[in-house]
């Protein structure tokens, strides 16, 4: 058989592969929406028989009429802006400083044992019981909000980092010893490559943690973003627009997760993809 004729016996059983592949990548995110679909949908009906309150929690439609309100102002997307603003430079700092330290103390006792005392303390605060200090320290300006979130970013991106490093085996260790490497070329090629996929499950953890805290922010007097929204239904009772607001939370969470998932795939790529 000519190399020409294989190549075309082979192509239909190439596409026979390929098909269900594709199928395989469609399948999935439609599998993950069919409980929040079917969650939505009793919602919608529970209240369309009037067994939940209306006020107590609007309908699905009520709340699709509060979004559309919030986007025609324009309130939705300057809330967005700055929300997203807050919780973006408060993980830059936070996650960054968390990231550094963890690396330190990984690489080094004698940093272990300048910082990661201080660091478990902090860990074991919650970040809401560090609120009225804030305001104390820092006023109830864009300050004290971006320092709650990085007081909450900073733990998990340290922890994660730390125990990334300390967790390479030894073996690995020795083995550049071995090939007498200098210390800069096994943090390198031996120790950074070995940590990456613990300090990006860090980065996740991190921004998942600031968004949290970034709820817990706004409440702090917020003229503007997403807190800002919610206390002012608060005060007309709009309840729908309440539920809107948690849910904007909930999809930046969302979103942002899934977007450092799709980063973490792009940079470990040669780690394979999981069943």
């Amino acid at each position: 058989m000519s190399l020409t004729e294989s190549t075309i016996t082979a192509t239909p059983a190439t596409a026979a592969v390929a098909a269900p592949s594709r199928r395989s990548a469609l399948r999935e995110p439609l599998l993950r929406c069919v409980v929040p679909v079917l969650m939505i949908a009793v919602w919608q009906l529970a209240s369309s028989l009037g067994v939940v309150n209306e006020f107590v929690l609007p309908s699905p439609a009520s709340v699709l009429a509060a979004y559309r309100e919030l986007w025609q102002s324009g309130d939705l997307q300057d809330a967005l802006k700055i929300s997203l603003a807050r919780a973006a430079v408060g993980l830059l700092i936070g996650g960054g400083a968390g990231l550094l330290l963890g690396v330190a103390s990984g690489l080094s006792k004698s940093a272990e044992r300048g910082f990661d005392t201080v660091l478990q303390m902090l860990r074991t605060i919650p970040f809401i019981a560090l609120v009225p200090i804030f305001v104390v320290w820092f006023g109830i300006g864009e300050l004290s909000k971006v320092a709650l979130i990085v007081g909450a970013a900073i733990s998990p991106m340290y922890l994660s980092a730390y125990h990334a490093i300390r967790g390479i085996d030894p073996k690995l260790l020795e083995l550049g010893r071995t090939f007498r490497l200098t210390r800069a070329f096994q943090i390198r090629l031996i120790i950074l490559p070995m940590a990456l996929p613990g300090i990006l499950v860090g980065v996740r953890y991190s921004a998942a943690i600031a968004l949290l805290a970034l709820v817990a922010a706004e409440q702090i007097n917020a003229s503007a973003g997403i807190g800002f929204i919610l206390n002012n239904a608060n005060q007309f009772q709009r309840t729908d627009i309440i539920v809107a607001g948690i849910l904007v939370y909930a999809a930046l969470g969302i979103g942002v997760d899934a977007l450092l998932r799709y980063i973490e795939r792009k940079a470990l790529a040669w780690r394979g993809a999981h069943v």
